[in-house]
């Protein structure tokens, strides 16, 4: 297994594949709003592969200073339930607290609130449609960093 953080063209067209196959594919997000302005040819994504294969794949963005917002992560459906998405999650949170942030703040689906509250997260708002698909904010205050 080997985890890539990086914006190599090869790098976001694996990313791109995985989030194509999972929300457009199998959750029927509209291409449109699944690719959005966010996806910035200089944006780096996570990436964990398996060989060649892509495993799961997560992108972020800092939401104001000190606020680190994750986003898109999936993983693909013969790895699901054997710790992908943690391991995508905790390479994310590692990064955002050497860099200062303190707070890590998302959009759930409903259907994976109970993964981000294993993660530490809780519900910070009622129920909410994005993208055709009832959602939560959650949000986890990160430890600060130890590092000089």
């Amino acid at each position: 297994m080997k985890l890539h953080f990086g914006s190599e063209r090869w790098n976001q067209a694996a990313a791109f594949a995985l989030r194509y196959e999972v929300f457009v594919k199998e959750q029927h997000i509209s291409i449109e709003d699944e690719f959005d302005k966010l996806d910035t040819p200089d944006r780096k994504y996570f990436v964990l592969y398996e060989g060649r294969e892509v495993v799961g794949t997560l992108r972020y963005e800092l939401a104001e200073e000190g606020i680190v917002q994750p986003d898109r992560l999936c993983v693909q459906e013969d790895y699901r339930r054997k710790g992908m998405g943690s391991k995508l999650m905790k390479a994310l949170e590692d990064k955002a607290i050497a860099e200062g942030c303190t707070t890590s703040t998302l959009s759930a689906e409903i259907s994976v609130v109970p993964f981000y509250e294993k993660l530490g997260y809780e519900k910070k708002s009622g129920t909410y449609l994005e993208d055709n698909i009832l959602c939560v904010k959650m949000s986890k205050e990160l430890p600060v960093s130890t590092e000089g």
